[in-house]
C-alpha cells in the first residue's frame, strides 16, 4: 500500500512539472510574439560632428520632424537653409550620415583611380568626373605608369557649402587626408614619391543627388584641391 503511495506521489510529482514546463514554454513564446509584434521605436538620427564633439543624437520634434539644430553645428551658416531644406526633401538624410558615406566615397574613389577600376568609378561618379577620371587612367597607361598609392587617413571631412534646387542636391565636402604616394615606370623602377612618407592633401569634392530617386546614392560630380 505504502509503494502504491509513494508511486502515485512520483506520478503526480512529474505530471505537475510537465504541465509546469508546457504552460512556462507557452507563456515565454506568448511574450516573445507580443515583443515581436509590437512597433519598434524609430531609429535617431546621428549628430553632425558627432565623432569630434561627441554629441548626442537630435530630438523629434511633436510632429516627428528630426530638429537639426544640433546636427548642424560645424556646418557653415550660409548652407543652413540648403541643408535643412534637403532632410526636408529627403527623410533619409542626416548631415553626419552624409560625411560618414562622403569619407567611405573618398576613399573608394581614389582607391578606384588609383588602380585603374574605371568600373567603380563609373558607379560612384558622374559622367564628366568619370571621363576626367578615365583620361587620366589611359594617359598613365599610355606612359607605362602605375600608382601605389595609400590612403593612410582621412583627417577631416567638413561640409563647406550645399545647394538644394529641387529635387537636385548638392553638397561640397572638403577633405584633408594623409596619403602615402608613389609611381614607378613600365620597368619597376619607382620614378616619384614614396610610401614612407605621408604627405597631406587637401580635396575639395561636391556631390549630388536627385532626392527623388529611389536609390540613397550620391555621386562625385565636381573636384577641386582645397
Amino acid at each position: 500500500m505504502i509503494i502504491e503511495i509513494v508511486i502515485l506521489a512520483m506520478i503526480a510529482a512529474f505530471l505537475g512539472l510537465r504541465l509546469y514546463s508546457v504552460l512556462g514554454r507557452r507563456a515565454e513564446h506568448e511574450e516573445e510574439t507580443l515583443m515581436g509584434h509590437m512597433p519598434r521605436a524609430a531609429e535617431p538620427r546621428q549628430p553632425a560632428q558627432a565623432e569630434r564633439t561627441g554629441e548626442q543624437a537630435p530630438a523629434r520634434t511633436a510632429e516627428g520632424a528630426p530638429a537639426l539644430d544640433r546636427v548642424l553645428i560645424g556646418v557653415p551658416v550660409g548652407a543652413h537653409r540648403a541643408v535643412r531644406e534637403i532632410a526636408a526633401a529627403d527623410r533619409r538624410f542626416t548631415p553626419m550620415a552624409f560625411i560618414e558615406g562622403a569619407k567611405a566615397a573618398y576613399g573608394m574613389i581614389l582607391e578606384a583611380f588609383w588602380k585603374g577600376d574605371k568600373e567603380t568609378l563609373n558607379q560612384l561618379c558622374d559622367d564628366d568626373v568619370y571621363a576626367s577620371f578615365a583620361a587620366a587612367i589611359d594617359a598613365r597607361d599610355e606612359a607605362g605608369e602605375v600608382v601605389e598609392n595609400r590612403l593612410i587617413r582621412i583627417n577631416e571631412a567638413e561640409i563647406t557649402s550645399a545647394d538644394f534646387d529641387s529635387p537636385m542636391a548638392r553638397i561640397t565636402v572638403r577633405f584633408a587626408a594623409d596619403i602615402a604616394a608613389m609611381t614607378k615606370d613600365k620597368d619597376g623602377n619607382m620614378i616619384a614619391g614614396s610610401l614612407d612618407d605621408a604627405i597631406e592633401s587637401h580635396d575639395v569634392w561636391t556631390f549630388s543627388r536627385k532626392v527623388t530617386a529611389m536609390r540613397p546614392d550620391w555621386l562625385l560630380d565636381e573636384t577641386d584641391e582645397g
